[in-house]
């Protein structure tokens, strides 16, 4: 019988996802991350994910599954890999995006490490996306649920994890994962979902990055487009591409954060028109069928999660930095984040965004 390793957070969608492998034959383990101590972020005891609770939740369904139990230490790892690069990028004025870290260094990752270990043939998750195997290796598909679709955050699963991976909610709504583990009598069947990033659950950044590196953020000026000073900014950390609340400032039309000088420590002011570009150059790149193509590929691609995928053309430069131009201006390409490629429904493959790129021969928007 082939053995699975589930990773279990104490949701509902893991829970379900153990539950959907054990109907199909496998003998599963569960497992759960403890990636930090809510004090280590400066936070309460309880409450966030990844707490005694969500522990003891995931633990109570793998009893009444029947199945062994772990809890796996990678805390450290996690902040050095996660909290640490998070830190980083928002002080050389990006935005980032640590659930793919934590996806692409732990989950997939040190996870498959310790599937390694325990003699597990798969690692399994409650993402919601598809993976199927095909003549030319394994593809990564959108999932059956548009709204639930977590596509974007797995773009760089490479063929070899691929092989590992199994995501048995792809096919499901929502609704019908809370159907199942009702029907089961699982505890969590309608625990609320996580909606914020785990170890800043308050949306306080700076604090976070305060605490983790003891930086102070420094004031510094706001700018318009032509360096005309408008006011003081409380640290650039404070601030992101396409930010409009919070600013404090009056510029005789609605005014949006264009950009961020790191050098300077300035945080330039705009206009809504002032965010839209249709190029930017995007590095470490994943091409999940493998080797990254000569040609330029024709495709759809996602500034953000939540971004609808736009037409647009990807253009590798070398093996793993790609240009990519949209067919019409996005609002507020933003630097530290993911632009991921699809192809319809499958993921061609992602990288994260460095600068906008102005077009040879366009005009201001581009």
């Amino acid at each position: 019988m082939k053995t699975a390793l589930i990773a279990m957070s104490g949701g509902v969608d893991s829970s379900t996802a153990a539950y959907l492998m054990q109907q199909a034959g496998y003998s599963c383990i569960g497992c759960t991350m403890q990636l930090y101590e809510n004090e280590d972020a400066g936070l309460p005891a309880e409450g966030t994910c990844c707490s005694l609770d969500d522990i003891e939740d995931a633990r109570a369904i793998a009893n009444r599954l029947n199945m062994p139990y772990y809890v796996f230490n990678f805390k450290e790892r996690f902040r050095e890999q996660v909290i640490g690069k998070f830190c980083r990028v928002y002080l050389e004025g990006r935005t980032p995006n640590p659930c793919i870290d934590c996806n692409r260094c732990l989950k997939f990752d040190a996870l498959l490490e310790r599937a390694d270990a325990l003699g597990c043939d798969k690692i399994v998750t409650g993402h919601y996306a598809r993976i199927e195997e095909t003549d030319n290796g394994f593809v990564l598909r959108r999932a059956a649920d548009p709204a639930k679709d977590q596509s974007y955050v797995l773009y760089m699963l490479t063929q070899a994890q691929l092989r590992r991976v199994m995501l048995p909610l792809g096919g499901l709504s929502k609704p019908q994962v809370r159907e199942i583990a009702a029907a089961q009598g699982f505890l969590n069947a309608h625990k609320s979902d996580s909606q914020d990033i785990c170890f800043v659950p308050d949306g306080d950044y700076a604090r976070v990055i305060q605490a983790q590196t003891g930086i102070r953020p420094e004031p510094g000026e706001f700018v318009d487009m032509q360096g005309h000073v408008l006011g003081q900014h409380a640290g650039l950390i404070r601030y992101t591409v396409g930010q409009r609340r919070g600013l404090g400032i009056a510029i005789g039309k609605p005014a949006y954060v264009v950009g961020l000088d790191v050098p300077r420590n300035r945080v330039i002011i705009g206009t809504n028109d002032d965010l839209f570009h249709r190029c930017c150059t995007v590095t470490d790149v994943n091409w999940i069928a493998g080797a990254p193509p000569q040609a330029p590929v024709r495709c759809q691609a996602k500034i953000r999660y939540r971004h609808p995928a736009q037409p647009a053309v990807v253009q590798f430069t070398d093996d793993n930095t790609a240009l990519l131009t949209f067919d019409a201006p996005q609002r507020a390409i933003t630097a530290g984040q993911a632009a991921v490629f699809y192809d319809g429904d499958t993921v061609l493959g992602g990288g994260e965004i460095v600068r906008t790129v102005t077009a040879k021969g366009s005009g201001k928007n581009d």
